[in-house]
């Protein structure tokens, strides 16, 4: 659950009938923040549903995000620019790591930074199927990325589905809803504190920074 919301970065309106990348270029325009409600589920490669849940996003540029799982258990992802800070408040734990190239390599990247897509991704139209215009989008580095290809599908209000496949067959399926473009973020969105008494595992360290891809 953990490396899949890593993983994720999308968008909303523009023109229903133009192509997938003139609705992402529309919508990314003066973009700074995002926030939607999302619905995941993972499917095995034969097919069989491995595990659903739902949440709220909140993106903010450059590389802050706060990815918040409310059912069917709680779990909290916040990147401040500098750490990703995971808190799962069933084991009363909170894991810390810097924040890097790990979460650079994900179709959320794009959505508040364009110049992503051309640096980390192979794109192209996908055509129109299920109501939906697509985009396929082929990490550069499949050596650093933990899927081999993903699909974002855009309707009338913007993105409305993203999957993503790994090399094992296994399906990553994101559902998007209520889309909100440069909301007023409440104050600490993007900050966080381990609770008082819960395990800290990781290190923290000062001055870490996301390094942008290179080509």
């Amino acid at each position: 659950m953990r490396i899949l919301a890593l993983l994720l970065l999308t968008l909303a309106s523009a023109g229903a009938h133009a192509g997938a990348r003139a609705q992402l270029d529309a919508f990314s325009q003066d973009i700074q923040g995002l926030s939607a409600n999302f619905s995941q589920r993972v499917f095995a490669s034969d097919g069989t549903l491995k595990e659903s849940s739902s949440g709220t996003v909140q993106l903010q540029a450059p590389r802050q995000f706060r990815w918040e799982y409310l059912k069917p258990f709680p779990q909290l992802l916040v990147a401040d620019g500098d750490h990703i800070w995971i808190y799962d408040p069933d084991m009363e734990q909170v894991t810390v790591r810097q924040q890097s190239l790990e979460e650079q390599n994900s179709p959320l990247a794009i959505l508040i930074d364009p110049a992503e897509m051309e640096r980390q991704f192979v794109s192209k139209e996908g055509g129109s199927g299920q109501g939906l215009e697509w985009l396929d989008l082929t990490p550069r580095k499949p050596e650093e990325a933990p899927f081999d290809r993903a699909r974002l599908g855009f309707g009338a209000a913007g993105l409305v589905r993203m999957e993503m496949f790994d090399g094992l067959g296994q399906r990553t399926v994101m559902g998007f809803s209520a889309w909100k473009r440069n909301p007023a973020f409440a104050p600490g969105s993007f900050t966080f504190q381990p609770p008082e008494g819960v395990d800290v595992v990781g290190d923290v360290a000062p001055g870490a920074q996301v390094i942008p891809l290179q080509d």
